[in-house]
């Protein structure tokens, strides 16, 4: 096993163990080996409270856990946070994000939001269990450019399509994104939604082109 290796599974062992001190070590060991500080985010970090997230489905870990996990989660992050270099092509954008009302489960809604706030967008993070009026008033509040919705089963998921019919006729312009376990692209596509996160990793990059379309439209490059 490498030392890069060897290093992205004590941070995963870290969160896992809910331990906050190994993780914030881990991570500064992390940044001394020169492993980029990213990859110790994804493959480190976000990996371990994915086990997480299966503890928590197979009921061996409980919310208590999962909160203490996310603490260790976020040590680490702060110690890698400032060495992550953004893209300064990339333009700083907004998004308000939260699990559909009747999901409890927001693992991997956190995972998403922690994507965003890494690549330095300004989130607004309305937790889980969201009502669906809440969704449209905090996007017409704070006037996000992206709004993002997850659901962990197909009777919550219905409430997306709600919620996209309710923003889009007060504000058009607005990109909304979907994601969860039982939310595909075609899904997405049939709910009007403006794109899908399949995973964490690809939440970012998938606003970034949503918002790239949109300013395309808007000057008249897309017709």
């Amino acid at each position: 096993m490498s030392t890069q290796e060897k290093i992205l599974a004590k941070l995963i062992e870290a969160v896992v163990e809910y331990e906050e001190d190994d993780c914030a070590d881990a991570a500064q060991e992390a940044l001394d080996a020169g492993i980029d500080p990213m990859v110790a985010v994804m493959e480190g970090l976000a990996a371990g409270m994915e086990r997480v997230g299966v503890l928590f489905d197979t009921n061996e870990y409980f919310v208590p856990e999962v909160l203490m996990c996310a603490d260790a989660l976020y040590k680490g992050l702060d110690i890698l946070r400032p060495h992550i270099t953004l893209d300064a092509n990339i333009p700083k954008a907004s998004v308000v994000i939260g699990s559909i009302q009747g999901d409890v489960h927001d693992i991997g809604k956190n995972l998403v939001k922690m994507m965003f706030d890494v690549a330095g967008w300004d989130v607004h993070d309305l937790g889980r269990d969201v009502p669906l009026e809440t969704f449209v008033e905090k996007q017409l509040d704070v006037k996000s450019d992206v709004l993002a919705m997850s659901a962990m089963m197909t009777t919550t998921m219905m409430g997306m399509k709600k919620v996209i019919a309710m923003v889009k006729e007060k504000n058009p312009d607005c990109l909304i994104m979907l994601g969860g376990a039982p939310v595909t692209r075609d899904v997405a596509n049939l709910f009007g939604a403006d794109g899908y996160a399949e995973s964490a990793g690809n939440a970012v990059s998938e606003g970034i082109k949503m918002i790239g379309r949109l300013r395309e439209f808007q000057k008249g490059d897309i017709k």
